[in-house]
């Protein structure tokens, strides 16, 4: 299931996508227009920033803005960043696998399977933008 968190996160990036005209967007404005927590975005916005998803302008007339055009920005990246891992266990994982506790990943018909489920989500996600949410 898709988190709150990145839930806030694509919120926030389909605002901005919508606002690029009107210069930075305060913090503030996105909290309030999409309903989300401000403490909790700040924490959010700030990751993104960090990532290079977003950038920011201090002082008067300041506020946060996409530092790269909304086609760029992957969905699966975007996840990635805000929870992680996509796939539904570490040991399908294409960045993030671990091994699973006491299993033989060979004969594993739940990691077969799930492999499968991972390839169809990332056939959409990784070829899907912040512009196409905003359709």
């Amino acid at each position: 299931m898709l988190s709150k968190k990145t839930q806030y996160a694509f919120k926030a990036l389909m605002y901005l996508s919508q606002q690029k005209d009107n210069g930075p967007i305060l913090i503030a404005e996105i909290a309030r227009k999409k309903k989300i927590p401000l403490k909790f975005l700040e924490n959010i916005l700030l990751e993104m920033k960090k990532d290079g998803i977003l950038d920011s302008k201090k002082g008067k007339g300041g506020g946060y803005f996409l530092a790269k055009d909304a086609s760029q920005i992957v969905l699966a990246d975007v996840m990635r960043l805000i929870d992680g891992p996509i796939s539904l266990l570490p040991c399908v994982s294409l960045h993030f696998y671990k091994k699973c506790d006491n299993c033989d990943e060979k004969e594993c018909g739940l990691r077969n399977v799930l492999i499968r489920v991972r390839d169809a989500n990332l056939a959409i996600l990784e070829h899907q933008t912040v512009a196409d949410l905003n359709l």
